[in-house]
Protein backbone atom coordinates (compact mmCIF):
# COMPACT_ATOMS: atom_id res chain seq x y z
CA UNK A 1 0.00 0.00 0.00
CA UNK A 2 1.08 3.20 -0.86
CA UNK A 3 1.86 5.85 1.96
CA UNK A 4 -0.58 8.84 2.47
CA UNK A 5 1.27 11.92 1.35
CA UNK A 6 -0.26 15.52 1.05
CA UNK A 7 1.63 15.92 -1.94
CA UNK A 8 0.09 13.37 -4.11
CA UNK A 9 -1.92 16.16 -6.50
CA UNK A 10 -4.18 14.61 -8.99
CA UNK A 11 -1.87 16.90 -11.21
CA UNK A 12 -4.15 16.33 -14.34
CA UNK A 13 -7.21 17.32 -12.26
CA UNK A 14 -5.55 21.10 -11.32
CA UNK A 15 -4.22 21.39 -14.94
CA UNK A 16 -7.08 20.77 -16.94
CA UNK A 17 -9.36 23.62 -13.91
CA UNK A 18 -6.82 25.88 -14.93
CA UNK A 19 -6.35 25.29 -18.40
CA UNK A 20 -10.36 25.91 -18.39
CA UNK A 21 -10.17 28.86 -16.49
CA UNK A 22 -7.52 30.57 -18.74
CA UNK A 23 -9.71 30.07 -21.91
CA UNK A 24 -12.40 31.35 -19.87
CA UNK A 25 -10.97 34.92 -19.19
CA UNK A 26 -9.39 34.74 -22.92
CA UNK A 27 -13.04 34.76 -24.00
CA UNK A 28 -14.50 36.87 -21.52
CA UNK A 29 -11.27 39.20 -22.77
CA UNK A 30 -12.97 38.46 -26.51
CA UNK A 31 -16.40 39.41 -25.30
CA UNK A 32 -16.02 42.94 -24.57
CA UNK A 33 -14.36 43.92 -27.98
CA UNK A 34 -16.52 45.44 -29.76
CA UNK A 35 -16.02 45.38 -34.20
CA UNK A 36 -14.62 49.02 -33.90
CA UNK A 37 -11.84 46.51 -32.23
CA UNK A 38 -11.99 49.07 -28.68
CA UNK A 39 -12.33 47.45 -25.26
CA UNK A 40 -15.25 48.45 -23.66
CA UNK A 41 -15.37 45.85 -21.06
CA UNK A 42 -12.87 45.12 -17.52
CA UNK A 43 -14.97 42.19 -16.92
CA UNK A 44 -11.67 40.06 -17.71
CA UNK A 45 -9.96 41.87 -15.03
CA UNK A 46 -12.37 40.61 -12.44
CA UNK A 47 -11.99 37.27 -13.30
CA UNK A 48 -8.04 37.34 -13.41
CA UNK A 49 -8.99 38.57 -9.75
CA UNK A 50 -11.42 36.08 -9.03
CA UNK A 51 -9.14 33.58 -10.79
CA UNK A 52 -6.26 34.51 -7.98
CA UNK A 53 -8.53 34.37 -4.67
CA UNK A 54 -9.80 31.49 -6.47
CA UNK A 55 -5.97 29.62 -6.51
CA UNK A 56 -5.46 30.29 -3.29
CA UNK A 57 -9.00 28.58 -1.85
CA UNK A 58 -7.98 26.07 -4.05
CA UNK A 59 -5.07 24.95 -1.95
CA UNK A 60 -6.13 25.89 1.43
CA UNK A 61 -8.55 23.07 0.51
CA UNK A 62 -6.08 20.80 -0.76
CA UNK A 63 -4.04 20.61 2.77
CA UNK A 64 -7.38 20.57 4.66
CA UNK A 65 -9.11 17.47 5.70
CA UNK A 66 -12.20 17.39 4.25
CA UNK A 67 -13.24 15.15 6.49
CA UNK A 68 -13.62 17.82 9.34
CA UNK A 69 -16.02 19.21 7.38
CA UNK A 70 -18.75 16.08 8.08
CA UNK A 71 -19.21 18.06 12.07
CA UNK A 72 -20.05 21.62 10.27
CA UNK A 73 -22.19 20.69 6.97
CA UNK A 74 -24.79 21.02 8.88
CA UNK A 75 -24.31 24.87 10.27
CA UNK A 76 -22.89 25.59 6.21
CA UNK A 77 -26.12 24.27 5.06
CA UNK A 78 -28.98 25.75 7.69
CA UNK A 79 -26.54 29.12 7.41
CA UNK A 80 -27.02 29.68 3.77
CA UNK A 81 -30.44 28.43 3.63
CA UNK A 82 -30.52 31.43 6.10
CA UNK A 83 -28.81 33.55 3.18
CA UNK A 84 -30.48 32.42 0.43
CA UNK A 85 -33.85 33.82 2.62
CA UNK A 86 -32.19 37.13 3.35
CA UNK A 87 -31.77 37.75 -0.61
CA UNK A 88 -35.26 36.98 -1.04
CA UNK A 89 -35.94 39.83 1.22
CA UNK A 90 -33.48 42.38 0.76
CA UNK A 91 -31.47 41.00 -2.67
CA UNK A 92 -30.74 42.86 -5.69
CA UNK A 93 -32.53 42.04 -9.12
CA UNK A 94 -30.03 41.48 -11.91
CA UNK A 95 -31.46 39.96 -15.12
CA UNK A 96 -35.04 39.26 -13.53
CA UNK A 97 -34.08 37.78 -10.55
CA UNK A 98 -32.93 38.38 -6.78
CA UNK A 99 -30.56 36.49 -7.00
CA UNK A 100 -27.27 38.82 -5.45
CA UNK A 101 -26.60 40.61 -1.84
CA UNK A 102 -23.73 43.14 -1.28
CA UNK A 103 -22.87 46.38 -1.65
CA UNK A 104 -23.46 48.77 -4.73
CA UNK A 105 -21.09 46.43 -7.80
CA UNK A 106 -19.83 44.33 -5.21
CA UNK A 107 -21.83 41.32 -4.33
CA UNK A 108 -22.05 37.37 -4.31
CA UNK A 109 -24.78 35.23 -5.90
CA UNK A 110 -25.94 32.71 -2.18
CA UNK A 111 -26.96 30.10 -4.81
CA UNK A 112 -23.77 29.11 -5.62
CA UNK A 113 -21.80 28.82 -2.51
CA UNK A 114 -25.16 26.84 -1.40
CA UNK A 115 -25.25 23.99 -3.71
CA UNK A 116 -22.01 22.85 -2.40
CA UNK A 117 -23.21 23.61 1.23
CA UNK A 118 -26.31 21.47 0.11
CA UNK A 119 -23.73 18.52 -1.00
CA UNK A 120 -21.90 18.42 1.76
CA UNK A 121 -24.78 18.21 4.14
CA UNK A 122 -26.18 15.85 1.77
CA UNK A 123 -22.88 13.63 2.17
CA UNK A 124 -23.01 13.82 5.72
CA UNK A 125 -26.70 12.65 6.04
CA UNK A 126 -26.43 9.91 3.16
CA UNK A 127 -23.08 8.48 5.12
CA UNK A 128 -24.84 8.39 8.69
CA UNK A 129 -27.50 6.39 6.48
CA UNK A 130 -26.40 3.79 4.45
CA UNK A 131 -28.04 1.06 5.51
CA UNK A 132 -31.29 3.07 5.32
CA UNK A 133 -31.83 4.84 1.98
CA UNK A 134 -33.67 2.19 0.36
CA UNK A 135 -36.43 2.79 2.80
CA UNK A 136 -38.63 5.57 2.00
CA UNK A 137 -38.46 8.20 4.52
CA UNK A 138 -35.35 8.09 4.70
CA UNK A 139 -34.92 9.34 1.07
CA UNK A 140 -37.56 11.83 0.91
CA UNK A 141 -35.43 13.29 4.01
CA UNK A 142 -32.29 13.38 1.65
CA UNK A 143 -34.97 14.96 -1.11
CA UNK A 144 -36.01 17.46 1.78
CA UNK A 145 -32.41 18.69 2.03
CA UNK A 146 -32.34 18.87 -1.82
CA UNK A 147 -35.29 20.42 -2.12
CA UNK A 148 -35.24 23.49 0.66
CA UNK A 149 -32.91 26.01 -1.03
CA UNK A 150 -34.06 24.68 -4.59
CA UNK A 151 -37.68 26.03 -3.65
CA UNK A 152 -35.66 29.30 -2.32
CA UNK A 153 -33.81 29.59 -5.34
CA UNK A 154 -37.16 29.16 -7.58
CA UNK A 155 -38.79 31.82 -5.71
CA UNK A 156 -36.16 34.35 -6.67
CA UNK A 157 -36.83 32.94 -9.51
CA UNK A 158 -33.95 31.70 -10.75
CA UNK A 159 -35.12 28.46 -12.73
CA UNK A 160 -31.80 27.38 -13.76
CA UNK A 161 -29.65 27.14 -10.95
CA UNK A 162 -32.94 25.55 -8.80
CA UNK A 163 -32.92 22.71 -11.22
CA UNK A 164 -28.66 22.40 -10.80
CA UNK A 165 -29.92 21.01 -7.29
CA UNK A 166 -31.65 17.54 -8.97
CA UNK A 167 -29.20 16.08 -10.43
CA UNK A 168 -26.85 16.55 -7.13
CA UNK A 169 -29.60 14.39 -5.55
CA UNK A 170 -30.00 12.05 -8.13
CA UNK A 171 -26.42 10.87 -8.54
CA UNK A 172 -25.57 11.27 -4.78
CA UNK A 173 -28.91 8.88 -3.62
CA UNK A 174 -27.84 6.32 -6.88
CA UNK A 175 -24.52 6.21 -5.41
CA UNK A 176 -25.88 5.48 -1.77
CA UNK A 177 -28.08 2.58 -3.26
CA UNK A 178 -31.62 4.17 -3.14
CA UNK A 179 -34.03 1.71 -4.95
CA UNK A 180 -34.83 2.74 -8.82
CA UNK A 181 -38.41 2.77 -8.64
CA UNK A 182 -38.33 5.24 -5.46
CA UNK A 183 -35.94 7.52 -7.87
CA UNK A 184 -37.93 6.94 -10.67
CA UNK A 185 -40.99 8.50 -8.82
CA UNK A 186 -39.39 12.14 -7.55
CA UNK A 187 -38.19 12.37 -11.44
CA UNK A 188 -41.66 11.56 -12.89
CA UNK A 189 -43.48 13.91 -10.81
CA UNK A 190 -40.71 16.62 -11.46
CA UNK A 191 -40.60 16.08 -14.74
CA UNK A 192 -44.99 16.10 -15.62
CA UNK A 193 -45.32 18.85 -13.17
CA UNK A 194 -43.11 20.99 -15.38
CA UNK A 195 -45.11 19.26 -18.49
CA UNK A 196 -48.51 20.83 -17.14
CA UNK A 197 -47.15 24.05 -15.87
CA UNK A 198 -46.11 25.06 -18.98
CA UNK A 199 -48.89 23.87 -20.66
CA UNK A 200 -50.98 26.31 -20.13
CA UNK A 201 -48.73 29.20 -21.27
CA UNK A 202 -47.43 27.13 -24.46
CA UNK A 203 -50.87 27.21 -26.08
CA UNK A 204 -51.45 31.00 -25.31
CA UNK A 205 -48.41 31.64 -26.89
CA UNK A 206 -48.45 29.64 -30.05
CA UNK A 207 -52.49 30.81 -30.69
CA UNK A 208 -52.98 26.98 -30.28
CA UNK A 209 -56.45 25.21 -29.38
CA UNK A 210 -55.55 23.67 -26.01
CA UNK A 211 -56.64 20.19 -25.93
CA UNK A 212 -59.81 19.67 -23.45
CA UNK A 213 -57.59 17.43 -20.46
CA UNK A 214 -55.75 19.95 -20.25
CA UNK A 215 -58.13 22.24 -19.10
CA UNK A 216 -57.77 21.03 -15.55
CA UNK A 217 -55.10 22.51 -14.90
CA UNK A 218 -56.79 25.96 -15.63
CA UNK A 219 -60.27 25.49 -14.18
CA UNK A 220 -60.11 25.10 -10.67
CA UNK A 221 -63.58 23.18 -10.21
CA UNK A 222 -62.77 20.64 -12.98
CA UNK A 223 -59.31 20.22 -11.05
CA UNK A 224 -60.94 19.50 -7.41
CA UNK A 225 -63.16 17.14 -9.41
CA UNK A 226 -60.31 15.49 -10.80
CA UNK A 227 -58.21 14.76 -7.44
CA UNK A 228 -60.84 13.70 -5.94
CA UNK A 229 -61.48 10.59 -8.14
CA UNK A 230 -57.94 10.33 -8.07
CA UNK A 231 -58.46 10.24 -4.12
CA UNK A 232 -60.91 8.01 -4.18
CA UNK A 233 -59.11 5.53 -6.93
CA UNK A 234 -56.21 6.06 -4.37
CA UNK A 235 -57.91 4.45 -1.32
CA UNK A 236 -59.62 1.40 -3.15
CA UNK A 237 -56.27 0.99 -4.39
CA UNK A 238 -54.40 0.92 -0.95
CA UNK A 239 -57.39 -1.27 0.83
CA UNK A 240 -56.57 -3.78 -2.33
CA UNK A 241 -53.43 -3.67 -1.72
CA UNK A 242 -53.31 -4.11 2.01
CA UNK A 243 -56.44 -7.13 1.80
CA UNK A 244 -55.46 -9.37 -0.77
CA UNK A 245 -51.70 -8.13 -1.13
CA UNK A 246 -51.69 -7.96 -4.98
CA UNK A 247 -48.72 -6.16 -6.04
CA UNK A 248 -50.99 -4.99 -9.09
CA UNK A 249 -52.88 -2.08 -6.65
CA UNK A 250 -49.22 -1.25 -5.64
CA UNK A 251 -48.65 0.15 -9.23
CA UNK A 252 -52.20 1.32 -9.84
CA UNK A 253 -51.49 3.87 -6.74
CA UNK A 254 -47.93 4.36 -7.35
CA UNK A 255 -49.00 5.90 -10.48
CA UNK A 256 -52.23 7.88 -9.24
CA UNK A 257 -49.87 9.55 -6.35
CA UNK A 258 -47.61 10.85 -9.33
CA UNK A 259 -50.61 12.10 -10.97
CA UNK A 260 -52.11 13.78 -8.02
CA UNK A 261 -48.75 15.50 -6.44
CA UNK A 262 -47.70 16.66 -10.32
CA UNK A 263 -51.02 18.52 -10.73
CA UNK A 264 -50.18 20.11 -7.22
CA UNK A 265 -47.15 21.05 -8.56
CA UNK A 266 -48.13 22.36 -11.79
CA UNK A 267 -50.78 24.96 -9.97
CA UNK A 268 -47.50 25.65 -8.16
CA UNK A 269 -45.08 26.59 -11.15
CA UNK A 270 -47.84 28.59 -12.85
CA UNK A 271 -47.91 31.12 -9.14
CA UNK A 272 -43.59 30.95 -9.31
CA UNK A 273 -42.32 30.81 -12.77
CA UNK A 274 -43.22 33.69 -15.11
CA UNK A 275 -43.87 34.36 -18.52
CA UNK A 276 -40.14 34.97 -20.07
CA UNK A 277 -39.01 31.49 -17.95
CA UNK A 278 -41.81 29.79 -19.87
CA UNK A 279 -40.79 31.21 -23.10
CA UNK A 280 -37.54 30.02 -23.12
CA UNK A 281 -38.32 26.47 -22.86
CA UNK A 282 -40.99 26.99 -25.27
CA UNK A 283 -38.79 28.74 -27.92
CA UNK A 284 -36.23 26.02 -27.33
CA UNK A 285 -38.75 24.01 -29.38
CA UNK A 286 -39.46 26.81 -31.85
CA UNK A 287 -37.47 29.61 -31.52
CA UNK A 288 -39.88 31.26 -34.43
CA UNK A 289 -42.09 31.90 -32.21
CA UNK A 290 -40.67 34.81 -30.76
CA UNK A 291 -37.85 35.47 -33.09
CA UNK A 292 -36.81 38.83 -32.28
CA UNK A 293 -38.39 38.17 -28.59
CA UNK A 294 -36.95 35.32 -26.66
CA UNK A 295 -35.61 32.69 -29.48
CA UNK A 296 -33.88 35.73 -30.47
CA UNK A 297 -30.83 34.49 -28.03
CA UNK A 298 -31.07 31.21 -29.77
CA UNK A 299 -30.85 31.81 -33.42
CA UNK A 300 -27.84 34.14 -32.86
CA UNK A 301 -26.25 31.75 -30.63
CA UNK A 302 -26.23 28.47 -33.47
CA UNK A 303 -25.69 31.08 -36.21
CA UNK A 304 -21.98 32.21 -34.08
CA UNK A 305 -21.52 28.23 -33.19
CA UNK A 306 -22.37 27.83 -37.04
CA UNK A 307 -20.33 30.33 -38.71
CA UNK A 308 -17.04 29.42 -36.56
CA UNK A 309 -16.55 25.65 -38.93
CA UNK A 310 -13.97 23.50 -38.11
CA UNK A 311 -11.62 25.92 -37.01
CA UNK A 312 -12.66 29.20 -36.15
CA UNK A 313 -12.25 32.81 -37.52
CA UNK A 314 -9.38 33.67 -35.57
CA UNK A 315 -9.48 35.15 -31.83
CA UNK A 316 -10.89 38.68 -31.73
CA UNK A 317 -12.07 37.78 -35.17
CA UNK A 318 -15.89 36.62 -34.36
CA UNK A 319 -18.88 38.91 -35.50
CA UNK A 320 -21.47 38.06 -33.99
CA UNK A 321 -19.95 38.85 -30.37
CA UNK A 322 -18.36 42.04 -32.01
CA UNK A 323 -20.68 43.28 -33.28
CA UNK A 324 -22.85 42.71 -30.40
CA UNK A 325 -25.52 40.04 -31.14
CA UNK A 326 -25.12 38.02 -28.56
CA UNK A 327 -26.33 38.55 -25.41
CA UNK A 328 -25.13 38.25 -21.95
CA UNK A 329 -22.07 36.92 -23.82
CA UNK A 330 -19.43 36.67 -21.26
CA UNK A 331 -22.12 34.70 -18.92
CA UNK A 332 -24.24 32.64 -20.73
CA UNK A 333 -23.12 32.42 -24.20
CA UNK A 334 -19.36 32.14 -23.63
CA UNK A 335 -19.38 28.86 -25.38
CA UNK A 336 -20.67 30.83 -28.59
CA UNK A 337 -18.05 33.00 -28.92
CA UNK A 338 -15.39 30.35 -28.35
CA UNK A 339 -16.88 28.21 -31.07
CA UNK A 340 -17.09 31.17 -33.38
CA UNK A 341 -13.66 32.47 -32.90
CA UNK A 342 -11.65 28.64 -32.46
CA UNK A 343 -14.69 26.64 -34.09
CA UNK A 344 -15.66 22.65 -33.65
CA UNK A 345 -11.92 22.16 -32.52
CA UNK A 346 -12.01 24.93 -29.84
CA UNK A 347 -15.37 23.58 -28.71
CA UNK A 348 -14.26 19.88 -28.84
CA UNK A 349 -11.38 21.18 -26.68
CA UNK A 350 -13.09 22.68 -24.00
CA UNK A 351 -15.83 19.48 -24.01
CA UNK A 352 -12.87 17.15 -23.52
CA UNK A 353 -11.55 18.93 -20.54
CA UNK A 354 -14.81 19.16 -19.01
CA UNK A 355 -14.79 15.44 -19.61
CA UNK A 356 -11.33 14.95 -17.96
CA UNK A 357 -12.51 16.64 -14.81
CA UNK A 358 -16.03 14.39 -14.81
CA UNK A 359 -14.10 11.18 -14.67
CA UNK A 360 -11.36 11.89 -12.25
CA UNK A 361 -14.14 13.12 -10.39
CA UNK A 362 -15.47 9.13 -10.77
CA UNK A 363 -12.75 8.15 -10.42
CA UNK A 364 -11.89 10.01 -6.87
CA UNK A 365 -15.12 8.96 -5.98
CA UNK A 366 -14.68 5.03 -5.90
CA UNK A 367 -11.13 5.39 -4.33
CA UNK A 368 -12.18 7.49 -1.69
CA UNK A 369 -11.31 6.38 1.77
CA UNK A 370 -15.12 6.80 3.21
CA UNK A 371 -18.49 6.92 2.01
CA UNK A 372 -18.36 10.72 3.17
CA UNK A 373 -15.53 12.08 0.45
CA UNK A 374 -17.23 9.54 -2.53
CA UNK A 375 -20.68 11.20 -2.12
CA UNK A 376 -18.98 14.73 -1.95
CA UNK A 377 -16.80 13.73 -5.34
CA UNK A 378 -20.24 12.45 -7.28
CA UNK A 379 -22.54 15.22 -6.22
CA UNK A 380 -19.68 17.63 -7.31
CA UNK A 381 -19.82 15.57 -10.57
CA UNK A 382 -23.84 15.94 -10.56
CA UNK A 383 -23.22 19.38 -10.71
CA UNK A 384 -20.73 20.35 -12.90
CA UNK A 385 -22.21 17.82 -15.75
CA UNK A 386 -25.19 19.83 -15.23
CA UNK A 387 -23.87 23.13 -15.83
CA UNK A 388 -22.05 21.91 -18.89
CA UNK A 389 -24.59 19.27 -20.42
CA UNK A 390 -26.95 22.29 -19.71
CA UNK A 391 -25.04 25.28 -21.21
CA UNK A 392 -22.96 24.11 -24.24
CA UNK A 393 -26.72 22.80 -25.11
CA UNK A 394 -28.40 26.02 -24.88
CA UNK A 395 -26.01 27.28 -26.90
CA UNK A 396 -26.15 25.16 -29.38
CA UNK A 397 -29.76 25.15 -30.23
CA UNK A 398 -30.50 21.00 -28.03
CA UNK A 399 -31.18 22.40 -24.93
CA UNK A 400 -34.00 25.29 -23.25
CA UNK A 401 -32.00 29.14 -22.15
CA UNK A 402 -32.31 28.70 -18.57
CA UNK A 403 -29.12 31.10 -17.75
CA UNK A 404 -26.66 28.59 -16.20
CA UNK A 405 -23.19 29.67 -17.06
CA UNK A 406 -20.63 27.26 -18.00
CA UNK A 407 -18.34 26.68 -14.47
CA UNK A 408 -14.63 27.50 -15.17
CA UNK A 409 -14.92 29.36 -18.13
CA UNK A 410 -18.01 31.89 -17.89
CA UNK A 411 -17.58 35.46 -16.05
CA UNK A 412 -18.73 35.52 -12.71
CA UNK A 413 -17.09 35.63 -9.40
CA UNK A 414 -19.35 33.58 -7.48
CA UNK A 415 -19.93 30.77 -10.08
CA UNK A 416 -15.64 30.77 -10.19
CA UNK A 417 -15.05 30.34 -6.82
CA UNK A 418 -17.79 27.64 -6.37
CA UNK A 419 -15.96 25.70 -9.21
CA UNK A 420 -12.30 26.67 -7.13
CA UNK A 421 -14.09 25.00 -4.02
CA UNK A 422 -15.33 22.60 -5.69
CA UNK A 423 -12.06 20.77 -7.37
CA UNK A 424 -10.16 21.90 -3.82
CA UNK A 425 -12.53 19.48 -2.49
CA UNK A 426 -12.20 17.01 -5.11
CA UNK A 427 -8.07 17.19 -4.87
CA UNK A 428 -8.57 17.17 -0.74
CA UNK A 429 -10.47 13.50 -1.20
CA UNK A 430 -8.00 12.06 -3.35
CA UNK A 431 -4.79 13.25 -1.31
CA UNK A 432 -6.47 10.99 1.36
CA UNK A 433 -8.20 8.19 -0.15
CA UNK A 434 -5.83 5.35 1.41
CA UNK A 435 -7.54 3.70 4.29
Amino acid sequence: MKSKSLFSIDVLLLLVNLCLVVIGILFIYSSGITSAGVNVSNEYLKQIFWFALGIIVLFFLLFFDYDKLKNISQYLYFFFLFILVLTLLFGKVVNGAKSWVGFMSLGIQPSEFAKLATILYLATYMSNNTGKIKNVKTLLSAFMITSSPMLLILIQPDMGTALVFLPIFFFVSFLAGARFHHLFFIFAIGLITIFLGVSPVWFRMTSTEMPVILNVIINMKLFMILQLTLGALLIICLFGFFLLKHKLFYWFAYVIVIVMISLFGSLAIQKVLKDYQVQRLIVFLDPEVDRLGAGWNIIQSVTAVGSGGLTGKGFLKGTQSHYRFLPQQSTDFIFSILSEEWGFVGGIIVFILIMIILFRAIYIARNAKDKFGAFIAIGIMGMIFFHAMINIGMTIGVMPITGIPLIFVSYGGSSLLTGFIAVGLLLSIHNRRYR
